[in-house]
């Protein structure tokens, strides 16, 4: 059984902030004996004070939040993150879970006041990166229980270990922890009841009755944060072997006071490899420094087998074109290094699946049954006592590790849900989840879900190919909805994804603002760099094309028009071609931290 943790390191769940004229002071108002915490406005000094300060002058804004994130320190001034708003989602392992509905963020910068005016330009630049980080999806947490970790390792965990506060739980697995740098600070200043740890990812529940039993599911998503970002700005793998968009996906199974989860896990191919935008719909894939590539997938490896066990990758990559050549380095990376424990599937999803036959995924089942059985998932009976572990786990990518990924993970997930279901009395050898059409509409809803939560964070739309997830076939509806979400992939990829990027780098302590670098005098830009601008360029070809059309009309009365058409339609086609030769430099790009 889970040890309770220790009354006295409770985290406070319901605080008043109020906003003085020169200071924040958050106090405790959910029952609990403590301290108030203070924040200097001027430089964000903290303090604890036994009581609320006199109130000089203006009477202070008061408003409700239901967690400390955070801070942040820029050039001059430090930002506080609180949540304001939360919503309860349901219960991890008997806890409640919560919903970050709002994320807000304080400025601490009066002595920005005092910096030089080039200073406070970059300051300000940086603290607009904050507004974007205030809309951050997907932030989860729990004031009762450590969420950064699975109900398998939350059980290992040592009973003096279960007494620690919350935060320090969670540093034990600070990837998944996604405020890890933020409470830094506080850390430092000892407020073990105010450090919330946050998690990025999903959590989905539901309830179904099938005959006398009830039966609770539930889905959590962990998002890695070692190389997290954007879609196109985050690729592959680093020189350490940590993956983008590395994602633990752990369904758990609540039956008549059994327990059982089963964790996989997602993440891009594991090597260096890049797909810079450059205005056209599918860049190109480019292997960075080919010859590193089995030290970097070793690592990656090493690493997973660490925490997980015995591996089996599950690449499904086109076998052809671009992602063929990825497809082939993989294969070559691992090869030294498939063991008995690290064991590699390549399956080509689009040749094999096409975009409607899905039920095709049994073909790789099969490939992959033998070692989901042996492997197992982690148990508890209905005395709390771990009767089975999960000693490995299957690590599935495509590339963006989004879509096939998705449909893909959800047939694993109701494979393994149907062995536990037979193996816990609920279903016989005949029966599949399919046999019950609630059951089964709810299980599909689950995954559909949890895609595109994932896909949100990732790519900034919901996940392709959802419908088949969420109705288990393809409909006209959701092709067109798969369209829409491309064409937005590729918008926000281009033109906005740059500066998400910078955000997710500043508060993942990825880039760590610096004086001496950041007021240092800046690189001149090339020349087409110090012009570039996309909707510029855009006004320019669409002026010209008017223009154009509008002498074409006039022909008739005038052919001297014609050569205004001529010259009109001639000079936005060369501005479109300059456009297109240049395409990177008319990108939003990210400016801060290029990671290798």
């Amino acid at each position: 059984m889970l040890a309770k943790a220790d009354p006295s390191q409770k985290l406070y769940t319901r605080m008043r902030l109020w906003e003085y004229s020169d200071q924040f002071v958050v106090e405790p108002s959910d029952g609990s004996s403590g301290s108030c915490l203070a924040i200097s406005r001027l430089n964000g000094a903290l303090t604890l004070l036994d009581e609320l300060p006199n109130s000089t002058g203006h009477t202070p804004k008061v408003q409700t939040i239901f967690g400390v994130v955070g801070m942040l320190k820029l050039l001059a001034g430090s930002y506080l993150f609180v949540i304001s708003e939360r919503e309860c989602v349901g219960s991890y392992l008997g806890h409640p879970i919560f919903k970050v509905s709002k994320l807000k963020v304080l400025p601490c910068d009066h002595s920005v006041k005092n910096s030089p005016e080039e200073q406070k330009k970059t300051e300000s630049e940086f603290s607009a990166m904050l507004k974007v980080a205030e809309k951050t999806p997907g932030l989860y947490f729990s004031y009762d229980v450590n969420i950064t970790l699975s109900a398998q390792r939350l059980n290992d965990l040592g009973d003096e270990s279960r007494l620690l506060p919350l935060w320090r739980q969670a540093s034990a697995e600070p990837r998944f922890l996604w405020n890890n740098y933020m409470l830094e600070i506080l850390i430092d200043s000892k407020l073990d009841k105010y450090m919330l740890p946050v998690i990025q990812g999903s959590f989905q529940n539901f309830q179904s009755t099938i005959g006398k039993d009830t039966i609770d599911v539930t889905l959590i998503a962990r998002r890695c944060t070692r190389r997290t970002g954007t879609r196109m700005w985050r690729r592959g793998a680093d020189s350490d072997g940590y993956v983008a968009n590395f994602v633990e996906s752990e369904q758990i199974v609540k039956l008549n006071g059994f327990t059982a989860s089963f964790v996989q896990v997602r993440g891009s191919i594991p090597f260096l490899w890049e797909q810079v935008v450059d205005l056209t719909y599918k860049p190109k894939f480019q292997i960075v420094k080919p010859e590193e590539a089995p030290r970097v997938a070793e690592r990656h490896f090493l690493d997973l087998r660490k925490k997980y066990g015995n591996v089996i990758a599950v690449d499904l990559v086109n076998k052809s074109g671009g992602e063929g050549r990825l497809c082939e380095k993989y294969a070559s990376s691992i090869q030294n290094i498939l063991s008995d424990d690290l064991r590699y599937v390549h399956f080509d999803f689009h040749k094999i699946c096409g975009h409607i036959h899905f039920e095709r995924l049994s073909i790789l089942y099969d490939q992959i049954e033998e070692f989901l059985v042996n492997n197992r998932y982690y148990l508890l009976n209905d005395k709390g006592e771990k009767i089975e572990s999960q000693i490995g786990v299957v690590r599935t990518n495509c590339i963006d590790c989004l879509d096939r990924t998705n449909v893909t993970q959800s047939m694993i997930g109701r494979k393994m849900l149907e062995l536990q279901l037979q193996r816990l009395g609920v279903f016989d050898a005949e029966k599949k989840i399919s046999s019950y059409p609630n059951f089964d509409d709810c299980f599909k809803i689950l995954w559909a879900n949890h895609g595109d939560d994932i896909s949100i964070q990732y790519s900034g739309t919901p996940a392709l190919k959802g419908d088949f997830v969420r109705y288990g076939k393809r409909t006209s509806h959701g092709l067109v909805k798969d369209g829409i979400s491309s064409l937005t992939r590729y918008y926000l990829n281009n033109f906005i994804d740059g500066t998400k990027q910078d955000a997710t780098d500043l508060l993942q302590g990825h880039y760590i603002v610096s004086v001496s670098r950041d007021m240092a005098p800046k690189k001149p830009k090339k020349r087409v760099e110090s012009f570039a601008s996309f909707p510029l360029a855009f006004a320019l070809i669409a002026m010209g094309f008017f223009f154009a059309m509008l002498s074409l009309k006039q022909v008739r009365n005038d052919i001297w028009q014609l050569v205004f058409s001529l010259f009109w339609g001639g000079l936005s086609l060369a501005i479109a071609a300059f456009v297109k030769a240049n395409g990177r430099v008319f990108c939003n790009r990210p400016r801060l931290h290029i990671p290798s």
